[in-house]
């Protein structure tokens, strides 16, 4: 079955050609520059470039590695997770309870662990669960009652948002988990979570391996498999899809839980960086996960997309936050940079599409 990415505009009578070329009005045919403007995360990528020309000019900190690997680490805490949302998406939904899911998942690990005395690979491994769970009850409940993904991730979002606060609260006594630096199997699973590496004598976080590797790994399965297949049928027609024998339900109960899956990881590198967690955090983060994908080129109404653009939308996303700080610039300024930014990069990516497929 082959999918197709880009929705193409309705051929109307040709007109007539002229000596020597074909006008068809194929992709195909078109000039490779138009062709590379077709792309959805092409528009991103010429974003991302300019603000970091910007803050190269205008924050001379940033020419530092040091600051550069920063802005990277804060780019992959959000690209991680920015990278399930952008499948979901692309598969027509989008979930709210991204955000504090990370927060519950950190939650779960450290009070089984620390509660309990046990391993913080057990902890690991609960949380593991309780993350998939969410997804899968956030999939379920999208397909068997029919209701919008808007309406059932909010639902979630505030049911783990009080469970967090009350949880913690009544677990503890605290509004933070116990710090569990102390316990058996902290420094290996910190080694995979939360360690970092010097190159070229600038220390570089793991996380932004594991970003990359993640990048990669869904950009080949949207290319290059049949899931990724569905996944774009679900998204541009469910009822088409299914006629043609796409596993509609299977698919989207499991980009529910691929993106608990990166609320996992990430929720487990914030355990193993701060030792403890803020029961209250989150709440917010999931729009930011959202605006990076859609920076990145993925459509609110799904079937079109890339798991490259949010990679760059992130990035946008890190190297402004720091970029701000570096300049020296009042950083209440922050949301109101993100806000124009997101308008503006979703305003060029319309343009370039449009020029793109214009005859």
């Amino acid at each position: 079955m082959s999918m197709t990415r880009q929705a193409e505009p309705a051929v109307a009578t040709p007109s007539a050609p002229g000596p020597g070329k074909e006008t068809d009005g194929r992709t195909a045919r078109r000039p490779l520059a138009l062709r590379l403007l077709a792309r959805p995360e092409v528009g991103v990528f010429l974003g991302a470039v300019a603000v970091l020309v910007f803050f190269l000019v205008t924050a001379p900190a940033v020419r530092d590695g040091s600051s550069m690997a920063n802005i990277l680490y804060q780019s992959s805490t959000i690209g991680i997770m920015a990278l399930p949302v952008a499948l979901l998406m692309i598969g027509g939904e989008f979930d709210l309870s991204a955000g504090v899911a990370v927060v519950t998942s950190a939650l779960t690990a450290s009070m089984v662990s620390y509660q309990l005395t046990m391993n913080v690979w057990v902890g690991v491994i609960v949380a593991l669960v309780v993350s998939l769970a969410v997804g899968l009850f956030n999939g379920w409940m999208l397909v068997k009652t029919g209701l919008p993904s808007f309406l059932v991730t909010l639902g979630t979002f505030l049911i783990l948002q009080g469970v967090n606060l009350a949880v913690t609260k009544l677990v503890t006594g605290n509004v933070a988990t116990d710090d569990i630096s102390d316990m058996d199997g902290f420094d290996q699973a910190k080694a995979i979570f939360a360690s970092s590496f010097e190159v070229g004598g600038v220390n570089v976080k793991i996380t932004v391996i594991w970003w990359l590797v993640f990048a990669a790994l869904a950009t080949w399965v949207l290319i290059r498999t049949k899931y990724g297949n569905w996944i774009f049928a679900v998204g541009g027609n469910k009822h088409s899809a299914r006629a043609v024998g796409v596993p509609v339900t299977f698919t989207k109960i499991s980009l529910f839980m691929l993106v608990g899956f990166g609320a996992w990881f990430v929720g487990m590198h914030q355990l193993f960086s701060f030792n403890t967690v803020q029961s209250g955090e989150g709440v917010g983060q999931e729009l930011i996960y959202i605006a990076a994908a859609v920076i990145g080129g993925c459509l609110l109404t799904g079937g079109a997309g890339s798991a490259i653009g949010p990679v760059f939308g992130a990035f946008m996303f890190g190297m402004v936050q720091q970029g701000i700080v570096y300049a020296g610039w009042n950083p209440d300024w922050f949301k109101a940079f993100l806000g124009v930014m997101l308008l503006g990069a979703v305003l060029i990516n319309q343009w370039v599409q449009r020029t793109a497929t214009r005859r």
